[in-house]
């Protein structure tokens, strides 16, 4: 029997789903991406919130704003928000939204996972922040989450545990996902030295986040056996050690730093060079540089504990290591710098970041050489000084990053520009401020002010107190990105199909000086 074929449609049509539904169900990376980047923006919103109530406290010695237990609480909160839920996953997000576009892949390798990471993290944010309504408030043994303190706090803790778990599931889900795509997805003839830096990047990211995220699902897990079922792997007094909990943390918390800094100079990577109109100077260096940051930075961990006696011999192993990331890290600085050289530089809004991530970073990262030599750790340990560099590090590292990728790519993803005169006054007052909070952290931690306390000495006030007023103006300024975005998506021009030469009148075509051994003009033969 023959079936007549002549009225069946050749694609079959299914109903458009609008509304919350439509993002619930997506499996579009561009869709995915835009989620991770506004549940960021959010937990942002949060995380800040947090720190500028700290900054609060801080103003003035005594205490006038709330409880040294609460205090601690945002301490711990702020930094597992800022960390776990708001400056990964907007990485996430970029890694969603261009990794496919940069590769040319139809999208992510696994859809429906990719769609499974992003929905764990509102439910993990959600035990996190609520754990500050349970009995006992949020747990307030600081972001690193040390036993024995830990293993003492209320049902807050377990809360934490339980939220950092999903967080891990959720990581190692989109890890799987970003190195499978890489790894199998690429454009026929896009060889992996012919991939962008941005997707070196992330492809060493997602090797380190399969390999420390479980260290960390483990060590919580034993945490949360010693709180409950009678085991003593931290508890002194049964023959544990609270200092095996510091090495377990520290093994995935001193490669998260990398985590969460290589995607930044993967974007810096891709920006540079635009706004400079060359070619990413060295990446024959750069890829090998990125990946020697991966492996040297899972044997470093030990210089957050210089001072909980540890032999001398393991004391100069892990001073030299450190010292020894410096020079992978310092080659991509000078990369950078010699991008930059005798280019055709203009300095639109995500140039400007860009620059300012140099400058800011490697502040950060110079201060990291001091710290990691041990006579300077064990004096400088748990003073304001640690409080800067991680900050110099992390939030001007990152946000810079951030802030710099999100401009350079908005009028691609939205189809419209923002207003430039608004990201350029973002810029200026973001860096002003950020150097107005941190710099006077560091003149504080060089005379002693401990770090994590609600009060502290009178000869300390001038210097946090302008801290606090930076801190304030800091918070304020993001308001202004925040309504730059809306206002790109919402009402800004229409951005042209090379959106910097429509913005700014740029020549494309202008090359940099052709390289000597070029053989564009036929040789002449006499």
């Amino acid at each position: 029997m023959q079936v007549a074929l002549d009225n069946v449609p050749a694609v079959v049509q299914l109903p458009h789903q609008g509304g919350i539904l439509r993002w619930i169900r997506t499996t579009n990376h561009k869709d995915i991406g835009t989620l991770y980047l506004f549940f960021s923006m959010s937990m942002l919103l949060v995380g800040g919130l947090m720190a500028l109530t700290i900054r609060a406290e801080l103003f003035q010695p005594g205490l006038q704003i709330v409880r040294p237990e609460f205090f601690n609480q945002l301490t711990t909160m702020h930094g597992l928000v800022m960390v776990f839920a708001s400056i990964m996953p907007a990485f996430v997000g970029f890694a969603n939204w261009q990794l496919p576009l940069m590769l040319g892949a139809p999208d992510m390798a696994f859809p429906r996972l990719n769609n499974l990471s992003f929905w764990l993290l509102p439910f993990a944010a959600v035990l996190l922040v609520a754990s500050f309504f349970v009995p006992g408030g949020a747990t307030a043994a600081g972001w690193t989450l040390y036993a024995p303190l830990s293993v003492q706090m209320g049902p807050g803790m377990d809360m934490a545990i339980f939220a950092i778990h999903i967080l891990g599931i959720s990581s190692i889900i989109g890890a799987l996902n970003i190195i499978v795509t890489i790894l199998n997805m690429r454009a026929p003839g896009m060889t992996l030295f012919k991939m962008p830096m941005f997707a070196w990047t992330w492809l060493v990211t997602a090797f380190l986040l399969l390999t420390v995220m479980p260290v960390l699902a483990g060590t919580v897990t034993m945490l949360l056996f010693d709180r409950h079922f009678g085991s003593h792997f931290f508890d002194a007094a049964g023959g544990g050690d609270p200092v095996l909990f510091q090495h377990l943390f520290w093994f995935f918390g001193h490669p998260e730093v990398y985590i969460l800094i290589l995607p930044a100079f993967g974007i810096v990577s891709a920006i540079i060079p635009t706004f400079s109109r060359k070619p990413l100077f060295g990446l024959r260096s750069m890829v090998p540089a990125t990946c020697m940051i991966g492996i040297l930075g899972g044997s470093v961990w030990a210089h957050h504990m210089f001072t909980v006696g540890m032999p001398v011999g393991a004391q100069l192993f892990f001073m030299y290591t450190t010292l020894l990331i410096a020079v992978p890290t310092g080659v991509k600085v000078f990369n950078w710098l010699a991008t930059m050289w005798q280019g055709s530089l203009t300095f639109e809004t995500p140039m400007l970041f860009a620059i300012g991530f140099l400058f800011v970073f490697t502040i950060g990262g110079l201060t990291g050489v001091m710290l990691a030599m041990v006579p300077v750790d064990v004096q400088l340990h748990q003073t304001y000084y640690i409080v800067a560099h991680f900050h110099y590090t992390m939030v001007a590292g990152t946000l810079f990053a951030l802030f710099g990728g999100t401009y350079y790519w908005l009028p691609k993803w939205t189809g419209h520009m923002y207003d430039e005169k608004l990201g350029q006054w973002h810029f200026w007052l973001t860096l002003i401020f950020f150097n107005l909070t941190f710099v006077p952290m560091f003149f504080l931690g060089l005379a002693g002010m401990p770090r994590r306390i609600p009060d502290y000495a009178l000869q300390f006030t001038n210097l946090n107190s302008l801290a606090s007023i930076g801190a304030f103006g800091f918070g304020l300024t993001q308001l202004l990105f925040a309504y730059n975005v809306i206002k790109c998506i919402r009402s800004g021009e229409r951005a042209t199909a090379q959106v910097w030469e429509g913005a700014k009148g740029l020549e494309w075509t202008v090359p940099s000086p052709a390289p000597h051994h070029t053989f564009s003009t036929p040789p002449v033969v006499e």
